[in-house]
């Protein structure tokens, strides 16, 4: 993106989506690890990160959707001046 002209952006639902998967590989590996040290059980660590992985994405994509309707925060930017050289 080229930072020398402001532009007004919004994010999609597939960018929301990609964001919420690549995250929930992230945080579940670390839910896995935690499992493993708690449980000492390989099987048990995955079948949480399982479950925590699939419900997540879910929790983390409502939650993207509603923080766009929120106001609080956002800043309205000035239309982009147009010209011709």
């Amino acid at each position: 993106m080229d930072s020398s002209t402001s532009q007004i952006v919004t994010e999609t639902s597939t960018r929301s989506v990609i964001k919420g998967i690549t995250w929930r590989i992230v945080a579940t590996f670390s839910t896995i690890i935690i499992a493993y040290f708690i449980t000492g059980e390989t099987k048990i660590a995955l079948q949480i990160g399982g479950i925590e992985f699939i419900a997540k994405i879910a929790v983390y994509y409502l939650h993207e959707r509603i923080w766009l309707r929120i106001s609080f925060g956002k800043k309205k930017l000035p239309d982009p001046v147009e010209f011709e050289i």
